[in-house]
């Protein structure tokens, strides 16, 4: 089969496309052939080596993948050649990638895709999607009627993240930049504060004078002075971006609040966490409330070149789509 693989770590550069032997499904796991892969920021920590996980060489990039069922293993039940399915957990842990005609997925990281709902559009979703349920609800406790801050609700997870919050019954306020306020809102924010607004903070505590309950900064800035000081009593701060950050944390100010901060990150996320946020993503792909903002599709064999412009910043949201068979 042909993927796009890496036989070490290291830039882009180590991406190389070329033909590897397909893999080989074990009792439990589903052989899926490949329609589409995204490209995420954190497969590029993994290529890089900025995320250390277990990998054999080669070892084929990419975490998220649309496919069909090629063939499933006798412990495999609920799967049939033909079906319809996504993963978002693969090319870490010691499991091989998506980005390749032909994937071996473990049953209980793959679920079906809902009747109707476009491959490249759910494959372009599925990770951020993820990333935000477990950040509000398994790591963030949301409640209804809670206040809820989306730091950077324009981009791919902060979407998700407003989408969510918003339909649990809590209050969104969300910052982007000002052409992106009118996003946010139809998305389900109240209040949308221009990030760049020198008066930040202010604005965002006329619009939550009682304080914010769930903070969450998909942008990786962290400011957690600020942070604390717009918490609620009992408020909670999770970090899901920023590996780099060096923050400042008002420890006094956080523990007189009863206040929290829990760090996260999806790959460590077990199989049932995962399986509770798929479940959830996919009734929002069924009801039409979970799409790409921006999608560019591309063949497979410019992975490397994909992974190049990601790190470059070039993307602003649009989410780069890897068909193996273009």
């Amino acid at each position: 089969m042909r993927a796009a693989f890496a036989e070490r770590l290291g830039p882009p550069d180590v991406i190389r496309y070329g033909e590897l032997p397909s893999p080989v499904p074990g009792p439990t796991d589903v052989l899926v052939d490949v329609l589409a892969t995204a490209v995420n920021p954190v497969d590029t920590f993994v290529r890089s080596g900025v995320f250390r996980t277990p990998m054999a060489f080669p070892f084929v990039i990419g975490r998220d993948l649309v496919g069909t069922v090629a063939a499933a293993g006798p412990g495999a039940p609920g799967f049939a050649v033909g079906d319809l399915v996504w993963s978002n957990s693969l090319g870490h842990g010691g499991r091989q990638g998506a980005a390749a005609e032909q994937a071996v997925v473990a049953a209980d990281r793959l679920y079906h895709l809902p009747e109707g709902v476009p491959p490249v559009d759910a494959v372009a979703v599925v990770h951020p999607g993820a990333t935000a349920y477990l950040a509000l609800f398994t790591h963030g406790g949301l409640r209804p009627g809670e206040t809820v801050l989306v730091g950077g609700g324009a981009g791919n997870v902060g979407s998700a993240l407003i989408v969510m919050a918003a339909e649990a019954g809590a209050r969104v306020l969300a910052t982007a930049a000002a052409r992106d306020a009118g996003h946010c809102r139809a998305l389900g924010a109240a209040e949308v504060v221009d990030y760049r607004d020198p008066r930040q903070a202010e604005r965002l505590r006329q619009a939550a004078p009682n304080g914010v309950d769930l903070w969450l900064d998909t942008s990786g800035v962290n400011d957690l002075t600020t942070a604390v000081d717009l918490l609620a009593p009992r408020g909670r701060i999770v970090l899901l971006a920023g590996a780099a950050s060096r923050p400042v944390l008002p420890a006094g100010q956080l523990y007189m609040k009863d206040g929290s901060i829990r760090g996260f990150v999806i790959s460590h996320a077990t199989s049932a966490e995962l399986a509770e946020a798929a479940a959830a993503l996919n009734r929002l792909l069924a009801a039409g409330r979970l799409r790409p903002r921006s999608t560019e599709s591309l063949p497979l064999s410019e992975a490397a070149a994909a992974h190049r412009r990601m790190e470059n910043g070039e993307l602003h949201g649009r989410r780069l789509i890897l068909l193996p068979g273009a």
